[in-house]
C-alpha cells in the first residue's frame, strides 16, 4: 500500500525567451515527484504517469533518485510550447500534442490511502476516473487542469463543467485565486471557499501567492502566511511544491494548520532557486521557526 500516489502527465515543455530556446520535462507529476524525494519519509510514494517511449528519459531521472514509478504507455507525449516576451508576464501558450487520458482500466490495479490528481488539461480525468478512486482512498485534485480546454493547437479557459457533481468526490482540492472564481464565479476567496464545500469539498486549498493561503475545513478558515524568499528566482512548480508538502504532513496526521504552514515554507525554499525543489525538510521548519508570522483561525 503506498502512502501518496501521484497521477499525471509529464510534459515536454519548450520554453521560448527572447534570449533562448529550451527544452525541459515539466508537469504537477514532475515538479510533486522531484520534490517529495528530498523530503525524509517518501519511501512510500508512487508515482504513475503516461508519456511516449521517446520521453522515458524524464523517468529515468525518477528512478535513478529511488522513486516507484509506473509508466502507462501513450502514443504522444504532452507538449507545451510557452513563448515568453521581453515582459515575462506575457505569455503565449500552445500544446503541440496530447498524451492518452488516464482510465479506469488503466489504473485499477493502483493502492493508495491519498491519491493526487495532478490534472494538466481538462480530459486528463474523467469523472469515473475521480469516483472510482474516491473509493480507494483519499482523492486530491488540483482544479489547474480542469479550466484548461485545447481546440487544435491553443489553449483556451474553461470552466469545469461537470463540477458539481465531481467535487462530491473530492477530498482535497487546490485552487488558486483566479480558479477560485472561475468555479464559483465569486470574488470573495472565504464565499468561494464555502461555495466549493458546499458542493462536498472537505478540505479546499485557495493559494494566493505572496499574500498567503487559505485552508477551508470543518466549518474554519485557516489564514497560512507566504513566508518571505530570499529571492524570487522561479516560481514554476511551487504551487505543486506546496501541494506536496501539505499532502506529506496530513498523511503523517497532523492538524491543517501545521501541514499548510509546512507546504508554505516549502513553497518558499522553491523559489529561491530554479527547477523543482531540491531542499530539505529541515530547511522549511527553519523557515517557520524564524518567522514571527502566525495563523489566523476563523
Amino acid at each position: 500500500m503506498n502512502d501518496i500516489c501521484c497521477i499525471g502527465h509529464i510534459t515536454l515543455d519548450k520554453i521560448i525567451t527572447p534570449k533562448q530556446t529550451i527544452y525541459m520535462p515539466g508537469g504537477t507529476s514532475y515538479y510533486f515527484s522531484h520534490g517529495i524525494s528530498h523530503l525524509n519519509d517518501w519511501k512510500n510514494y508512487k508515482l504513475v504517469t503516461s508519456l511516449a517511449p521517446s520521453e522515458y528519459s524524464s523517468v529515468d531521472e525518477l528512478t535513478g533518485k529511488g522513486l516507484n514509478v509506473e509508466i502507462i504507455p501513450s502514443k504522444k507525449t504532452v507538449y507545451f510550447e510557452n513563448s515568453y516576451g521581453i515582459n515575462q508576464n506575457n505569455r503565449t501558450q500552445r500544446v503541440l500534442a496530447k498524451a492518452d487520458p488516464f482510465t479506469v482500466e488503466k489504473i485499477q490495479h493502483i493502492e493508495a490511502k491519498i491519491f493526487h490528481l495532478g490534472s494538466l488539461l481538462s480530459d486528463d480525468f474523467s469523472l469515473d476516473v475521480i469516483k472510482y478512486l474516491s473509493k480507494k482512498g483519499i482523492l486530491s485534485v488540483d482544479a489547474q487542469g480542469y479550466l484548461r480546454e485545447v481546440r487544435g493547437e491553443n489553449v483556451y479557459p474553461i470552466d469545469w463543467c461537470e463540477k458539481k457533481e465531481a467535487l462530491k468526490y473530492v477530498h482535497i482540492l487546490k485552487v488558486n485565486e483566479h480558479e477560485a472564481k472561475v468555479l464559483t464565479g465569486l470574488d470573495d476567496y472565504q464565499t468561494a471557499a464555502r461555495q466549493l464545500a458546499e458542493w462536498g469539498v472537505k478540505e479546499v486549498l485557495l493559494t494566493l501567492g505572496s499574500e498567503g493561503s487559505i485552508i477551508y475545513a470543518e466549518n474554519s478558515f485557516y489564514y497560512i502566511p507566504a513566508y518571505p524568499p530570499k529571492e524570487v528566482v522561479d516560481a514554476t512548480g511551487c504551487g505543486d511544491t506546496y501541494m506536496l508538502g501539505y499532502l506529506y504532513m496530513r498523511n503523517k496526521g497532523v492538524s491543517y494548520e501545521e501541514a499548510g504552514c509546512f507546504a508554505a515554507a516549502l513553497s518558499t525554499v522553491k523559489l529561491e532557486k530554479s527547477g523543482p525543489f531540491s531542499g530539505t525538510e529541515e530547511d522549511a521548519w527553519k523557515i517557520i521557526k524564524d518567522s514571527n508570522l502566525k495563523v489566523i483561525k476563523k
